[in-house]
């Protein structure tokens, strides 16, 4: 199945979309995509019963009320490898916090007096069942409600010159475009072979898979949970491959006017615009 969200921003109306690839409209079930009922949607309904929607309009996340946005830092080799990082250890944990999230295609703002903003495609992994301690990877694949894409957008000067930790780069307004669906887990046999692509003004920049992670999706679920309880509808943001601009000749920061496309296989694709705040 496929979970989204169309609308206006804030009257976002929900959707879901079965086998036949049709948009249909959830809310004779739920008034909105949310952690609370995300679960009961995930439990099972019937699709073809719904009302049929022929051009859904803009779509915004696919989730409303996103409890907590976990991030994972230099989780692809060839990205560790670009920035002259070692490999972690053990994972490198941040957070955004949710009001960063817009839509896929909304308009994100570059910060006032930023001379250093980048972009990151990532793959969202969305939580559908509360995860506390868990003892293998097994158990973490259960905890997965379904995928989305992510740009984790980041302010380099903020995050790395400014001192402190990474927040100050990472929480700027409008910085985590999320969507346009939640894909379910079902329908994503292996996370671990998906294909992500981002380009700037149509350069490609970023080509990679995620069979390039350091820790892989389930790794990471099982490793957090150790540290903190994920619960239904939070999101982790699982890392971005080699091409960002931090890590290319010239450093091509993005500037006012700048289109940035990204893609993940199965997942859709966005587009933003990029304007001053």
């Amino acid at each position: 199945m496929r979970l989204a969200r169309h609308g206006a921003a804030g009257v976002e109306r929900p959707l879901i979309s079965g086998a036949d690839g049709a948009w249909r409209d959830l809310r004779p079930v739920i008034d909105d995509l949310t952690p609370a009922t995300l679960p009961a949607v995930l439990g099972g309904i019937d699709i073809g019963a719904l009302p049929v929607v022929e051009a859904p309009g803009r779509f915004g996340p696919p989730l409303s009320g996103i409890g907590k946005i976990v991030c994972i830092g230099l989780n692809y080799r060839a990205h560790a490898a670009e920035t002259g990082a070692a490999v972690p250890e053990e994972p490198i944990v941040f957070l955004k916090t949710p009001d960063t999230v817009v839509g896929p295609d909304d308009r994100v703002l570059i910060p006032r007096a930023s001379a250093k903003t980048d972009y990151e495609v990532e793959l969202a992994v969305v939580i559908g069942r509360e995860a506390r301690y868990l003892l293998d990877d097994d158990a973490a694949a259960a905890c997965v409600a379904g995928y989305a894409i992510s740009n984790d957008v980041s302010e380099r000067e903020f995050q790395l010159e400014r001192g402190g930790q990474w927040d100050k780069g990472k929480n700027c307004e409008t910085f985590n475009p999320l969507g346009p669906w939640l894909l379910t887990a079902d329908e994503v046999p292996d996370p671990q072979a998906l294909g992500l692509r981002l380009s700037v003004n149509g350069e490609p920049r970023q080509d990679s898979n995620t069979s390039d992670m350091i820790f892989g999706v389930h790794r990471i679920i099982r490793y957090l949970s150790h540290f903190m309880v994920l619960r239904p509808g939070d999101v982790i943001n699982t890392g971005t491959p080699s091409g960002v601009a931090m890590g290319l000749p010239g450093m091509p920061y993005l500037r006012e006017g700048d289109v940035v496309d990204v893609e993940i296989d199965g997942l859709g694709r966005q587009r933003q615009t990029f304007g001053q705040a």
